[in-house]
């Protein structure tokens, strides 16, 4: 018996350290696997991102104008996980430095392929803000980010972009125009790539045949840029560029309805 008994020891000793180790392996496994989970819930939690460029020198946030009236209605019925901000034409690249970081859900500095190919970005905006649209999803491509739809209303270039092509980032493009005045919109936009966006068309506003009364405007601008401005404070064109943008949105609305992507462009425009 005594002389087991060494050997009794050794054996028990030998078998709880195994199970000792046994048990901390599961526990590490267990907690990357937990990590893991965390890691990709994260990423896949991406919000939708939609932003609003306003024209001319116009404040990101005045109420008299197109885009930021159409952003306040968004985000009086869609809840705070979804991104709307306005900002000036003339800072569109503020808006990619926003859009990166938005995208960057695990807060580590840096983009990464799902960080990316989970964005579901909508850019739309009014005269050299419908340009800067243009101009922000070719920064969005250089960094292989892809947009899920571009909108541009009365889309007036600015030196040195080019509101007229499309780049292959973007999925869906649709460009709403006037034709009349000193200041008139893009009358044409194109696919760089149609295999790759598709231009769900170019929509022409007579405002010689259907005038809009555009009440908040001063009368001298009105006067000189007056089917341009009507473009802006059109309730037709606006409810249009509205529905396409809702439903393209995957989140739920605040009242629990759930916006998905239906036909390609409002009834009202075939």
């Amino acid at each position: 018996m005594i002389s087991q008994h060494p050997k009794s020891t050794l054996t028990f000793g030998t078998v709880l350290l195994a199970l000792t180790l046994a048990s901390a392996r599961y526990c590490a496994a267990a907690v990357d696997a937990a990590n893991a989970l965390s890691s990709t819930v994260s990423v896949t939690s991406s919000p939708d991102i939609v932003i609003g460029f306003v024209g001319g020198f116009v404040r990101r946030d005045d109420p008299r104008h197109g885009p930021v009236k159409l952003a306040r209605r968004l985000r009086e019925s869609y809840p705070a996980k979804v991104s709307i901000e306005t900002f000036q034409n003339r800072h569109w690249k503020d808006d990619y430095r926003y859009i990166v970081q938005s995208l960057d859900t695990d807060h580590d500095g840096s983009l990464s392929d799902e960080e990316r190919k989970n964005a579901r970005i909508v850019l739309f905006g009014h005269s050299w803000g419908a340009s800067a649209v243009v101009a922000l999803a070719r920064s969005l491509q250089r960094a292989n980010i892809p947009v899920l739809l571009t909108v541009q209303v009365d889309s007036v270039a600015k030196i040195g972009q080019n509101d007229s092509v499309i780049p292959s980032n973007v999925a869906e493009a649709v460009n709403f125009f006037q034709p009349h005045g000193l200041i008139h919109g893009q009358k044409k936009i194109a696919a760089a790539n149609p295999t790759h966006t598709e231009i769900l068309g170019n929509y022409r506003f007579d405002y010689h045949k259907q005038p809009v009364q555009c009440l908040d405007c001063p009368w001298l601008i009105g006067h000189l840029e007056r089917t341009h401005l009507e473009s802006e404070c059109d309730p037709r064109l606006w409810s249009q560029v509205e529905t396409l943008i809702r439903s393209r949105l995957s989140a739920a609305t605040s009242d629990g309805e759930a916006r998905v992507d239906s036909s390609p462009i409002p009834s009202s425009l075939k």
